[in-house]
């Protein structure tokens, strides 16, 4: 039996989806939108996760280069990132469950569970359109198919009307009389 949603949540799915982002192939939230979601300065979360380092292998967080940085920052018009003197930490979903065990608050398991609960509901969305677009491409293909078919018909159509409009051809056998005024090297013809 499924535990029951509260009513209230601490922090709603709706309010993480946007700041789930793509980057290297991942999906990731930064670390300073998650100290955002955890209501603590980002210097603390960037200290919980560097105390417990071994927790973090590089597909659970890693941290941005400063092309990187700067492509999000001009994206994402962030001023606040102004005065940063560390690159963020980027945290992927896996990243992102370690973290409540990393910053031991009942907060924190709240916090991460509905993080968790966004990226299921974003790779959802996202298995549905692939399916979708699965589908469309596969009806593509069929009606592709059936369109070089229906060609052929139509085509053989065609030339079966285009053979009634032809001029007669000679008739092919036999004659059984001979026509006098016939010489050799001469087609009968029939009368």
């Amino acid at each position: 039996m499924l535990p029951k949603k509260s009513s209230a949540a601490l922090v709603p799915v709706e309010t993480v989806q946007p700041r789930i982002l793509m980057l290297r192939g991942h999906r990731i939230i930064l670390s300073s939108d998650l100290a955002n979601l955890y209501g603590v300065p980002v210097r603390t979360l960037n200290q919980a996760v560097s105390r417990h380092q071994e927790r973090f292998p590089g597909d659970f967080m890693f941290q941005l280069n400063s092309d990187e940085a700067q492509i999000l920052k001009s994206q994402l018009v962030i001023s606040s990132w102004g005065g940063a003197r560390f690159l963020p930490y980027a945290f992927t979903e896996q990243g992102v469950a370690m973290l409540s065990a990393v910053l031991r608050s009942p907060t924190a398991v709240r916090v991460s569970i509905e993080i968790v609960r966004a990226f299921v509901r974003l790779r959802q969305l996202l298995a549905t359109h692939e399916e979708l677009r699965d589908k469309l491409e596969a009806l593509e293909r069929k009606l592709t198919e059936h369109d070089g078919q229906f060609t052929l018909v139509f085509d053989a159509i065609r030339d079966l009307m285009d053979e009634k409009d032809a001029p007669p051809k000679p008739p092919v056998g036999y004659l059984t009389e001979i026509d006098e005024n016939h010489k050799p090297g001469r087609a009968l013809r029939r009368r």
